[in-house]
């Protein structure tokens, strides 16, 4: 079956679906509205199906990848959460002290793609933690709606703080150089930017279509960043021009990318709102960050 683009579907129909895997709308409501969308024999649910991630599909380097080592590993919880629990994943053959790198994931809790990053990245020769936010509440269900529903039943403020333990776990390593860089998504990209609020040796941040923090935070950012937006994002593109003004009059180390005709999601693979070219452009750019700012 051909993998259909965010092109073959009308734009009304990625906003409803923004919304739905946002929380905004549920998901009888996004089949009531999509249903004006369903012409030539598919249906509002079929518009869901083929919206819906496809994991294997995308996968581009495989959980038994012999280049790889990677397993799961937990760490204590500072807010009584119990523990952290998340991917850990090293190049097969770590030579000298590596980067690190935080990876956040969506609003889903630790996925297959997420975990996908994760190797990708220790292909690229970083060693790489991507947490599960969901562990204390059973982990990532494996199913993306119970996952977004479970989602909801969390305490960001824990969920917050075992984030930056993560942080400092990593600086720990004994294989990690001492630096921390973070790589967020949707979700990941609001963590992302709040770690660089609250870390003033956080090494580099690389926020993907992510949540801006409150502008009076902003001088508290003494990390590098590199913002990456969609184009076609009105949710989050809103709070841009604040953060950029704050960003400026702090004087904070920013590099920002906005990817015309793009939706938000666009580096997500398993999904029609996935954009080849932007994000290939994306990772490149971040990839060239982190060994910009990690390694040296």
């Amino acid at each position: 079956m051909t993998r259909k683009t965010a092109q073959d579907f009308d734009p009304g129909v990625l906003q409803l679906f923004d919304q739905y895997v946002h929380g905004d709308i549920s998901r009888r409501d996004f089949l009531a509205s999509a249903g004006k969308f369903a012409i030539a024999g598919v249906t509002a649910e079929g518009l869901l199906a083929a919206l819906t991630p496809r994991f294997a599909e995308a996968q581009q380097v495989g959980r038994e990848d012999a280049r790889i080592r990677a397993t799961y590993v937990e760490y204590p919880s500072p807010l009584g959460y119990g523990k952290i629990r998340g991917y850990l994943v090293k190049p097969a053959e770590v030579k000298g002290k590596l980067p690190t790198v935080l990876v956040v994931h969506e609003n889903r809790g630790l996925n297959p793609h997420i975990e996908d990053i994760a190797r990708r990245l220790a292909l690229d020769n970083f060693i790489a933690f991507a947490p599960d936010a969901l562990f204390p509440l059973g982990g990532y269900p494996g199913d993306e709606d119970k996952a977004r529903e479970l989602f909801k039943n969390l305490d960001q403020n824990k969920t917050r703080a075992d984030f930056l333990a993560a942080a400092d776990e990593l600086k720990k390593l004994p294989d990690g150089n001492g630096k921390v860089g973070v790589v967020g998504f949707c979700f990941g990209g609001g963590i992302a930017n709040f770690l660089a609020t609250k870390i003033p040796d956080l090494a580099a941040a690389v926020p993907f279509y992510g949540g801006q923090p409150k502008a009076e935070e902003v001088a508290s950012i003494k990390a590098p960043l590199l913002l990456q937006y969609a184009g076609v994002d009105e949710r989050i593109n809103a709070g841009w021009p604040a953060y950029e003004a704050a960003l400026q009059a702090a004087k904070v180390n920013y590099q920002a990318y906005v990817y015309p005709g793009v939706q938000h999601g666009f580096n997500n693979d398993t999904t029609p709102r996935y954009d080849a070219a932007a994000a290939k452009l994306a990772w490149e750019r971040t990839v060239a960050f982190f060994n910009q700012y990690l390694r040296k």
